[in-house]
């Protein structure tokens, strides 16, 4: 299973988010540049990056975000308001290796689709879920859709991943929120990112052996040291197969 580190950007400061609330966002004072490097040399192969000013319109962030994508040493998935084809393909010629889309697919399914096909392995499908429903606009708009319905109408898309999110992951019913990705996963036709639920090494094992996630997220467990980047990649490893000693 393929752990991505996560960082989130806000006024140019790693942040993390308590249930998406940007009001509340908890600053880390690190360097961003250091730690997306430190991902690439603790043995990371892939990193989540969030822009959340960028879902506001702002792009303060932008000079930054390019720099992180230039010198973390592995390829960046990078979401945060992809709202347009411009700004989808801007940031694949900046060199980010994904590109996350979630209200564009709300608002837009064909222009979503049309990216599919023209940047295969290059567009990851965002589902974020509160209370049954997908939402939009930087977790503050409700959709009409549940999350399976909006899994299904992608279902011909050859998305390189879905992430899915449960906003209500803070909750302390851990194996509700594990079940509710395992759920959704099991009707995906493309690979799932488990996002918003691993706080320690056992909730990547328990992932781990869900056969349809193929990775998680891990963002906020680094930043409060409740997982150590090398705990989780031993935990996310293949499992080696007991071989009987030859006599």
């Amino acid at each position: 299973m393929m752990i991505y580190p996560t960082m989130e950007l806000k006024d140019g400061r790693c942040v993390t988010l308590d249930k998406g609330r940007l009001d509340t966002a908890m600053v880390w004072h690190v360097d961003p540049v250091a730690t997306a490097c430190s991902f690439a040399a603790d043995g990371a192969e892939w990193m989540h990056l969030t822009d959340f000013d960028a879902i506001e319109g702002d792009n303060r962030n932008a000079g930054l975000v390019e720099e992180i994508i230039r010198t973390a040493g592995i390829p960046v998935q990078l979401g945060g308001g992809m709202r347009s084809r411009e700004h989808v393909e801007h940031w694949i010629d900046k060199g980010a290796g994904r590109v996350v889309v979630g209200t564009l697919a709300a608002q837009d399914p064909e222009m979503v689709r049309m990216l599919t096909r023209l940047y295969p392995d290059q567009i990851v499908l965002a589902v974020d879920v509160w209370e049954g429903q997908v939402m939009t606009d930087g977790w503050r708009q409700a959709g009409s859709f549940t999350p399976e319905a909006f899994i299904e109408a992608f279902a011909d898309c050859p998305f390189s991943g879905i992430i899915i999110t449960d906003i209500e992951s803070d909750m302390s019913d851990v194996e509700a929120q594990l079940g509710l990705i395992a759920g959704l996963a099991e009707k995906a036709r493309t690979p799932v990112i488990a996002s918003g639920v691993v706080r320690t090494a056992d909730d990547v094992a328990r992932l781990k052996y869900i056969g349809s996630v193929s990775g998680t997220l891990v963002g906020r467990a680094l930043f409060r040291k409740t997982l150590t980047l090398a705990e989780a990649l031993e935990e996310a490893a293949p499992s080696r197969e007991p071989v009987a000693e030859f006599r």
